[in-house]
């Protein structure tokens, strides 16, 4: 069966619904005991859009997919699998679920919450890449509120001063 045709992409509104999308999945997170943080780059030079840190160590990631195009053009995201225990793809309503694979998770969200549809398959990290992956986390998460607390703080002497990340 052939999808149907989608009309192009507008850029501004891809970026508006991963947003929410992004939003909403917090929330769950949070709601879950999860303590998340957005765009958390790995030792491999990957970027997570979502990485999370539960009560317990464990580290789940979620890759946001604002549309369709978004997905099919993405071939990167078995590359986040090594660093964390569970992955997740985190959709919209209008998202074709059949399309996101068993081996990942499956979230719908919107801009004030989401609801876990599929539960992620968990592999547990070896206890030295949870470690660097925690720290990873950590640094990354103090060094945006010490920068957010200081405004006079830019981001890039942030990364300096927290290099390494």
């Amino acid at each position: 069966m052939a999808d149907a045709p989608h009309p192009p992409e507008d850029p501004a509104e891809d970026l508006a619904r991963a947003a929410a999308i992004a939003r909403g999945t917090l929330r769950l997170l949070a709601g879950l005991g999860l303590c998340g943080i957005q765009e958390m780059t790995l030792a491999n030079h990957r970027r997570a859009d979502i990485a999370a840190l539960g009560p317990g160590g464990e580290v789940w990631m979620v890759e946001i997919k604002s549309g369709v195009p978004d997905f099919r053009s993405d071939s990167k995201w078995p590359d986040y699998i090594p660093y964390c225990d569970r992955f997740w793809f985190a959709v919209d309503r209008d998202f074709p679920q059949d399309l996101i694979p068993e081996e990942a998770g499956l979230i719908v969200a919107d801009a004030f919450g989401a609801a876990v549809i599929r539960e992620a398959p968990t592999t547990p990290l070896s206890p030295a890449r949870r470690k660097a992956v925690t720290l990873r986390l950590a640094r990354l998460a103090a060094m945006r509120l010490s920068a957010a607390a200081d405004a006079g703080w830019t981001a890039s002497e942030a990364t300096l001063t927290c290099s390494g990340l």
